[in-house]
């Protein structure tokens, strides 16, 4: 069975010199950003987890900026994944673990193939906002945690731990929302990784990988013609691979 992995990250600051406070070039940089945790969770799996710096005590009691082996546990579950799911992932998150990955000389993990459900959302629908907290509200998924702002960060770079606390209970809360949010758009997903084939289950449903599907008439192209099938369990139309028509239009558009 293919290994989907629903993830996200979250960062410490950059920090810098700057002249004042508003639209300001950096004078010098002071320290580059790091990862905090990152919250994390299997397809079929009922438990979210969260990996954070104060998991590693020996590691973060002599630099708790120190985010290797945070880097290292992302590392391994993105090496173990086929298929990972996260919002503005292709463009934040998997960027920023990658980045994290070549700093501390990691080699490439087996990369798995991406979701991003920002992009499934801007794609296919016009809903107000494409924000993972207002997606959820809207279509009555939820919302993401209360953080509080910027001082629940500066919290946990303080090593507060309330605050961590807090920010655990917030990662959990995203990784839960961004599956409902995923399950609720993915029937819409025409590009979506082929379930079946990863499953190796050729006869199931390629958008979810069941096995509960109905005949809903036929899918016409310009040149065939197939019988189409709705799943049951997702929602997501699929055809079938040989063609109901024995023969083809002897001309096209």
């Amino acid at each position: 069975m293919a290994k989907i992995l629903f993830y996200d990250i979250e960062t410490a600051p950059n920090l810098a010199y700057v002249w004042g406070q508003y639209d300001q070039n950096v004078v010098k940089q002071y320290r580059e950003w790091y990862l905090l945790c990152f919250s994390y969770k299997w397809e079929g799996q009922k438990t979210t987890k969260v990996v954070s710096l104060p998991d590693f005590p020996e590691v973060y009691s002599e630099d708790p900026e120190n985010d290797i082996a945070v880097v290292g546990a992302l590392w391994k579950l993105f090496d173990e994944a086929d298929v990972v799911v996260g919002h503005n992932g292709d463009r934040f998150d998997m960027r920023k673990a990658n980045a994290r990955f070549a700093f501390h000389d990691l080699k490439p993990p087996t990369m798995p193939m991406q979701i991003d459900t920002l992009k499934v959302a801007r794609k296919y629908f016009m809903f107000n906002s494409n924000k993972l907290g207002d997606l959820g509200q809207h279509l009555g998924l939820g919302n993401k945690e209360a953080t509080g702002g910027f001082e629940l960060w500066a919290g946990c770079m303080r090593g507060d731990e309330k605050s961590w606390r807090v920010m655990k209970k917030y990662a959990k809360q995203d990784v839960d929302l961004l599956e409902d949010v995923y399950k609720r758009l993915r029937p819409w997903m025409n590009n979506h990784p082929n379930r079946a084939l990863l499953d190796n289950r050729p006869d199931s449903c390629p958008t979810c990988g069941h096995y509960d599907l109905v005949r809903r008439g036929n899918r016409s192209t310009k040149v065939a013609q197939y019988v189409q099938y709705r799943c049951n369990n997702c929602g997501a139309y699929c055809r079938e691979r040989t063609r109901l028509n024995s023969v083809s239009p002897n001309l096209v558009p």
